[in-house]
């Protein structure tokens, strides 16, 4: 299984504390935000990287993280995805590197307090297909919401009016090599990005989607000024990509 992060954007609703520098490189309480997911890829047995990244700093990355030894990676490549077309768009950009290859793909502003290798575990037993990562939150109307019957996801919405559930669809995703034949069918949103929900849509409708919840805390450390606060504050408090 090969690991991706993605690490780009603008950092628009960080402004102005993301003026010069990518919203991935700033602290979450004492290490730089992108050093949680990489930890959380390492813990869950996940080696053989690929940092997606863009805008001024994307040498600002390579100096900060080299080649990945230190984090105990056997290989961290790096690619640039120009301008803002959204994650389904920036994960396009993997097909190589992945090379038929299964997926654990992480937004580089997830933060998890516990490892996910049970997820990894599953996924690699499943054989096929993809799963999501789930976690409780407290305004569900804010987020990706998976929609449940029992144990099974039916339906991704993206920030519903009317949430059926308050479980969050995280940025912490495992897909087969199949998800980049999905990406190329995709069309453009109103906000004229490739949207990952539609790919997670597109599982369920073949059947193939299963979801995990998460133990202990999930943070999103880059929506908004208030979550990073949050993400800073609880890692602060609990720690973050213990051991499970």
């Amino acid at each position: 299984m090969k690991g991706v992060i993605l690490a780009g954007g603008t950092g628009s609703r960080l402004f102005p504390i993301t003026k010069v520098t990518n919203k991935h490189l700033l602290p979450i309480y004492n290490k730089p935000m992108i050093y949680y997911p990489i930890e959380c890829m390492v813990k869950a047995g996940i080696d053989d990287v690929l940092l997606v990244t863009g805008g001024n700093n994307a040498g600002d990355f390579i100096r900060l993280l080299g080649n990945g030894r230190e984090f105990g990676l056997k290989n961290l490549s790096y690619t640039y995805q120009d301008g803002a077309g959204g994650i389904a768009q920036a994960l396009g950009l993997a097909e190589h590197f992945v090379d038929g290859d299964s997926i654990l793909l992480i937004l580089g502003d997830n933060i998890l307090e516990y490892a996910i290798k049970d997820s990894v575990r599953r996924f690699r037993h499943q054989g096929q297909g993809a799963k999501i990562l789930l976690s409780p939150v407290e305004n569900p109307k804010a987020y990706g919401v998976a929609e449940m019957d029992g144990d099974r996801v039916v339906k991704i919405v993206e920030k519903p009016q009317d949430p059926k559930s308050n479980l969050a669809v995280i940025g912490v995703y495992f897909y087969d090599g199949r998800v980049f034949d999905i990406v190329r069918k995709l069309k453009p949103s109103a906000r004229n990005e490739l949207e990952i929900t539609d790919v997670n849509n597109a599982y369920i409708e073949m059947g193939e989607m299963t979801a995990d919840k998460v133990t202990g805390f999930w943070a999103d450390g880059g929506e908004n000024i208030d979550f990073y606060l949050k993400a800073c504050n609880t890692v602060a408090q609990l720690g973050a990509n213990k051991e499970c």
